[in-house]
């Protein structure tokens, strides 16, 4: 008689508000950043997947941008990737930020799960900036709304309780065999995750208007074996002429430290040295054009 536990698989798709530490949560559980974060709302633009390999399973996890009410073709087209990702997933993750409490369930997302019938999982994040007096309420009006496999407090930060809830996600998953080859963490190429490393960085050290209005394009990635380096040119896009020289920065100061940031993270990820050569280019009013977001990828 066998008595090996039999070996489980899916997709879990990881939904949720803006900001509310999708992103963090996925690099946490991976031990490795392939999503790009940061304070700013709305910085995960694509549908990003990433493969955890964990005792007797494997998780495939769909990372999506943030469910919010759209206020134009980007955003809209955002929202829409958000909730196609639910489509033929085998477990939803949906995480709130206990740090928001009037961020209540959303009765768009409530319905479609319902339809559905799919298994849902309540990961409240942010759990070390609230006093624990505050969650209990918080999280009995977030029972009341869907009849949740689990819900698990959690700091994706710092990791508390997180391996938790990958133990109630493992729960929840089929028996299966794995999807991915051992050594595969996701199905994203350099190029893209390049463009998304650079994009975090015009996200993190410019202004408030800034990040909204960029979008990044590689032009040429090219390995140079007999160098040990790999050289890469990329642009920048804004969508307003005001905007560029805030990116360049006086004496082209922003830009050198945004590829300066952006270099040191990419020689990591590709594991040798690395020449980056960035641009900035005006595509005006971009995130109001269908064809230049398609364009873009998005």
């Amino acid at each position: 008689m066998n008595n090996q536990a039999a070996f489980k698989s899916g997709f879990v798709v990881i939904i949720g508000a803006p900001n509310v530490g999708k992103s963090t949560l996925l690099n946490r559980i991976l031990g490795q950043k392939i999503s790009i974060t940061s304070r700013k709302p709305q910085t995960t633009r694509h549908r990003i997947l990433g493969v955890s390999h964990q005792p007797g399973a494997q998780l495939v996890f769909l990372d999506t941008p943030g469910i919010h009410r759209a206020k134009g073709p980007l955003s809209a087209r955002m929202v829409e990737v958000a909730l196609k990702a639910v489509d033929g997933v085998d477990l939803v993750l949906w995480m709130t930020d206990a740090a928001l409490p009037n961020i209540g369930p959303d009765d768009v997302i409530l319905e479609s799960l319902k339809e559905k019938g799919l298994p849902v999982i309540l990961a409240v994040n942010k759990v070390d900036l609230v006093e624990k007096a505050s969650l209990l309420p918080l999280m009995g009006r977030w029972d009341k709304a869907y009849p949740f496999r689990a819900v698990v407090p959690i700091c994706a930060l710092d990791g508390t309780q997180v391996d938790v809830l990958i133990k109630e996600m493992i729960a929840t998953l089929p028996e299966g065999p794995p999807y991915y080859p051992e050594d595969s963490i996701t199905d994203l190429q350099e190029r893209f995750l390049v463009a998304e490393t650079i994009r975090e960085k015009v996200f993190r050290l410019t202004g408030e208007e800034i990040p909204y209005s960029a979008a990044v394009t590689v032009e040429s990635f090219k390995e140079r074996p007999e160098k040990k380096l790999v050289e890469i040119q990329a642009t920048i896009h804004v969508e307003r002429e005001s905007q560029k020289p805030i990116v360049i920065g006086k004496g082209g100061q922003m830009l050198r430290r945004i590829g300066q940031q952006a270099r040191e993270e990419i020689e990591f990820m590709v594991g040798q040295k690395v020449f980056l050569k960035l641009w900035v280019r005006v595509q005006k009013k971009w995130t109001k054009d269908p064809q230049a977001i398609k364009r873009f990828g998005y």
